[in-house]
């Protein structure tokens, strides 16, 4: 890599300066890795509060892209000998309960980082400051229902990379962060990137943001709860980003903070996903692009919203992060831009069916613990409504604008996209029970039982 980023291409920068005025989002920073030279830009401020200009330097939460951290720092230890990933968890934390007793005993360490564990994903517990703080959430899953039995299907889950978080520090005999520090941010030169708020003081922070009817508002508090460090803690900057892809594109000169075959063994399919992906790796969302495999991942935490994206077959990867939580379509925007510049990868658009099925068997009202959505039928398509009300870590101030509703085209049976608007690229399915009812559906990779018409 090299050691000076170079400028991003005028067009991408004037259009990442488009997509923030469009979409009322402060800041964004973008960072390119392309066979081994390095782009990086900033744009906007800060913080409407406090406006300084985001540079490629300035820290952002990259949010859930922290799980790959916590399944790298896994692999490790799996190269180490001291992590049988289909081992099950309970060989490395005896003490690990839930409500379903079956399910605890038979989920293993694969299940945690493929999001296939089946409990209750968003779970969000401030538990202190204290080194115990990830032992605590932990120990608090022994309340946590079981949505379906391990290993059945994909549901996005914060909380299983809790446990693997635990795992990783219960074995190297060290508080979580201080593993990640010592042997993944040291290594690859990543002296900006930390947990804590404190650590991040000394340098150029972005804000988060909430865009609500009088605009965009600071989103306090700033930090997340350590407990939830290992599903979305890590603080970073796009060139930290950068040296972080270094490793997991094989960039040759990259510290082998794990090997090339581990590297390469967490970009394998291990399961069918689903909304999210196509598959998923050990922590890595998996797509395929017109026969190029595409890996990824994302954030979403406290006004920041981000993509970490790569492309290891084209020594390429792309990282943007934003401080708004309007930044979902610019991320995606962006990223795009620079992979059509780069490497002439568009995203491909969705292809709605020739004969879809009847509407009326999908509609009506579908919960997660933390989450409702409504379902209906307009002009014989599909409208999802996300009436999810506002999860309270992290927000406590301002009420973001209403979400746009999302309409949804049959791509496949019980399989949907949406084809255009502001989450224009979003999939959706809907599961089927035993007997064949529609019983479920997975939206934004969590799976909400239906519960009405």
């Amino acid at each position: 890599m090299n050691a000076t980023p170079l400028p991003l291409p005028p067009h991408i920068a004037a259009f990442a300066e488009a997509e923030l005025a469009r979409l009322q989002v402060p800041g964004l920073a973008v960072g390119v890795l392309h066979e081994g030279r390095v782009y990086a830009g900033g744009f906007g401020v800060t913080s409407i509060e406090n406006p300084l200009p985001v540079t490629a330097e300035t820290l952002f939460q990259i949010g859930s892209t922290s799980k790959t951290f916590t399944a790298t720092a896994l692999m490790q230890l799996v190269e180490d000998g001291a992590v049988d990933l289909d081992a099950p968890v309970r060989k490395y934390l005896p003490e690990f309960r839930l409500q379903s007793e079956p399910d605890a005993a038979a989920v293993t360490v694969r299940h945690l980082v493929t999001h296939h564990a089946g409990w209750v994903g968003d779970y969000f517990r401030d538990t202190g400051r204290g080194d115990d703080a990830i032992e605590r959430i932990v120990a608090k899953m022994a309340n946590s229902p079981q949505l379906t039995p391990v290993g059945h299907t994909f549901s996005y889950s914060n909380a299983a990379f809790y446990v693997a978080g635990h795992i990783v520090q219960t074995l190297r005999g060290l508080p979580f962060e201080t593993v990640i520090r010592e042997r993944i941010f040291g290594p690859l030169g990543m002296d900006r990137s930390f947990y804590f708020p404190e650590e991040a003081i000394p340098y150029r922070v972005a804000a988060g943001h909430i865009v609500t009817e009088d605009g965009p508002q600071v989103a306090t508090p700033w930090n997340v709860p350590r407990s939830i460090a290992p599903g979305g803690g890590v603080i970073s900057n796009v060139l930290d980003q950068l040296r972080y892809a270094a490793l997991h594109v094989g960039e040759p000169g990259t510290p082998e903070v794990i090997s090339a075959q581990s590297a390469a063994a967490m970009q394998v399919p291990q399961a069918e996903a689903g909304s999210m992906c196509e598959s998923i790796g050990i922590s890595w969302m998996l797509d395929d692009f017109g026969g190029t495999p595409f890996v990824k991942h994302g954030g979403a935490t406290n006004g920041h919203l981000s993509s970490f994206e790569l492309v290891p077959s084209r020594r390429f990867a792309v990282t943007v992060l934003t401080n708004s939580d309007t930044g979902r379509a610019a991320r995606n925007t962006v990223a795009e831009a620079c992979r059509e510049h780069f490497i002439s990868l568009p995203d491909p658009s969705p292809v709605a069916m020739a004969n879809p099925p009847a509407v009326d068997e999908f509609v009506g009202a579908y919960e997660a613990v933390l989450a409702r959505l409504e379902v209906t039928a307009a002009g014989g398509a599909l409208v999802v409504r996300d009436v999810t009300p506002e999860r309270g870590f992290a927000e406590r101030r301002h009420r973001p604008l209403p979400s746009t509703p999302a309409h949804l085209a049959f791509t496949a049976p019980d399989r949907t996209a949406v084809l255009d608007g502001e989450r224009k690229g979003e999939r959706a399915e809907f599961l089927r029970d035993a007997g064949g009812e529609v019983a479920w559906m997975r939206w934004d990779g969590r799976i909400a039982r239906r519960v009405g018409d």
